[in-house]
């Protein structure tokens, strides 16, 4: 399961990287995203999760037997920011095409 997990992270930063180094604006957001949700399964793989671990210490349990709630609380806040960021990124792309009149990073196309 935990080299499943890193290779799943391995081929999305890879992906991600790949991505970002295109010379198009959206390629960039996608690879911007793949990146983000790599950090996200990491910080999960990380933190590790206890299965049928109880959330709520009650009397006679102990701490060392309780999920941790961080790395879940730093994923989703996360995914709100990148959610956030995402749709920054589509505006800021959107207004960019239309005063260049193209995708292309530097706002040039390259010549063949």
């Amino acid at each position: 399961m935990e080299l499943v997990l890193s290779l799943g992270i391995g081929i999305m930063t890879g992906s991600g990287v790949w991505l970002i180094l295109r010379p198009r604006t959206y390629q960039v957001i996608i690879g911007l995203s793949l990146l983000s949700y790599a950090v996200n399964l990491f910080i999960f793989g990380v933190g590790g999760l206890k299965v049928n671990g109880p959330a709520i210490l009650a009397d006679g349990t102990e701490a060392a037997a309780l999920s941790d709630p961080v790395p879940q609380a730093l994923v989703l806040t996360a995914i709100v920011i990148g959610f956030a960021t995402t749709a920054l990124f589509l505006v800021v792309l959107l207004a960019a095409r239309g005063l260049t009149g193209t995708d292309h990073v530097d706002g040039r196309e390259q010549s063949q």
